[in-house]
């Protein structure tokens, strides 16, 4: 993880931690790095969510962006993937959001022009030019400078781009949308409209202080009653870039990630259009995705926890799926990031075309009871306790007792100072007593 840039940028609370003046500094930067081989006068689109912070940032992003000479063209709100796709045809780009954090938080996300996000080698380039060697950093004056313009069509070309990916209509469908009061806010309720759904929006009304307030992906409660109560076939659920989505069946269940992808790679198997047999995951998905793949005949691959883990994976091994538990899900055929209204679309074109219940075809993948719990440690015990025996002794003797009908995942945040145990087993109470013991354990060895 780089000084500025996270695993998916720069983030922390707006305007006292992630400051206008290193939003304006991020703007000097990536223009120079991103655009020095653009032939002619550089642009950078910026796209932002619905946070109230968005606005600031924005302004401070576009003064340093055009105090080096290149353009900043604004975008509106839009989605994150709007962004990754408008950027292959407009230049390098920059979304303002924190995901599905609340509202007191920020982020600066960038893109280079070919749709992804940046390299670890590029974020570094630019965090230097920052931290080591800002007097590199040329302004321009008189008529050098850039200009601030905005592109109108940004979500009507974002969503053309979607109903072009997605052919199946959804006539006859009643649907319940949850946009989380962000970026989806903007988009959604057209898309599936124009797709032939009857659609209900939740949380669509965006105020810059509710983002992510008690809905969307990430609190699932309001879509769960919405849906059973006014008869919708099946419900979706963005966070605030709209980068992730998670469903709601007809009962109101929750449709997570894992089931999700399982259901998308098992319709893409059955067309044929599955590359290689094979969908990317992480270490954190479902023990019973794997089981679900092993018994359709679907490859699983698993990286580290992490989107870009997932993406650099399916880059490498040319595979069209992948993604996570959250619901950030990748089609590479049509997306170069996690995009969640074509995650929702697609998984609504695979109840439509299938004639079956979202829970239907969910309840094909057995999902195992998964726990975790987080031991706080120093860091100087940083993966030292991987080699404590007592620590090592009790993995094991679960290991074993758990076989091939559960998991023991213990691994470090890479974001805090903490150890996660996460247990997955068909005995939940199995699972409790090995999450206690491995977790009592290492509270024991921080100790000593």
């Amino acid at each position: 993880m780089g000084r500025l840039f996270g695993t998916d940028g720069a983030r922390g609370v707006a305007i006292t931690e992630l400051t206008c003046e290193l939003a304006m500094q991020i703007g000097r930067a990536a223009a120079l790095v991103l655009t020095k081989e653009a032939k002619h006068k550089a642009k950078i689109v910026i796209g932002k969510d619905t946070r109230i912070s968005s606005d600031i940032l924005e302004a401070a992003l576009c003064a340093g962006i055009c105090s080096v000479g290149a353009d900043a063209v604004q975008l509106g709100v839009i989605p994150t993937p709007g962004v990754a796709y408008l950027v292959r045809s407009m230049g390098a780009g920059v979304m303002i959001s924190a995901s599905h954090n609340s509202v007191e938080f920020n982020g600066i996300k960038l893109f280079a022009s070919t749709g992804y996000k940046l390299p670890d080698a590029v974020e570094e380039e630019i965090e230097s030019l920052i931290l080591d060697t800002p007097e590199k950093v040329t302004l321009q004056s008189h008529t050098n400078v850039g200009r601030m313009e905005r592109y109108e069509h940004a979500k009507e070309d974002y969503i053309q781009h979607i109903l072009e990916s997605v052919p199946t209509r959804f006539d006859g469908m009643k649907i319940a949308l949850d946009c989380a009061n962000g970026s989806a806010s903007a988009t959604a309720e057209t898309l599936f409209t124009a797709l032939g759904a009857e659609v209900c929006m939740l949380s669509a009304e965006p105020d810059g202080t509710n983002i992510n307030d008690h809905c969307g992906s990430t609190h699932m409660e309001q879509l769960m009653a919405y849906v059973p109560a006014h008869g919708c076939q099946l419900g979706l659920a963005f966070d605030g870039d709209a980068d992730r989505c998670l469903a709601v069946d007809e009962t109101g269940k929750v449709v997570d990630g894992d089931q999700m992808i399982a259901i998308c790679a098992k319709a893409l198997k059955a067309s044929g259009k599955l590359e290689k047999d094979t969908a990317v995951v992480t270490v954190m998905t479902n023990l019973g995705f794997f089981h679900f793949t092993k018994r359709e005949g679907i490859h699983a691959v698993a990286t580290k926890v992490g989107d870009r883990y997932v993406l650099e994976e399916m880059k490498k091994g040319g595979y069209c799926i992948g993604g996570e538990q959250s619901g950030h899900i990748i089609f590479l055929e049509h997306a170069t990031t996690g995009d969640g209204e074509l995650s929702g679309a697609k998984l609504v074109e695979i109840v439509k075309q299938s004639g079956k219940k979202l829970s239907e075809l969910a309840g094909e993948m057995e999902t195992f009871p998964q726990q975790m719990q987080n031991v706080r440690i120093t860091a100087d015990q940083r993966n030292r306790w991987k080699e404590d025996e007592a620590v090592c002794s009790v993995m094991k003797q679960y290991e074993e007792r758990l076989g091939e009908d559960g998991r023991i995942l213990v691994r470090e945040s890479g974001t805090e100072p903490l150890i996660r145990v996460m247990v997955e087993a068909k005995d939940a109470d199995l699972m409790q007593e090995a999450v206690s013991a491995i977790a009592e354990e290492l509270e024991r060895y921080t100790k000593r």
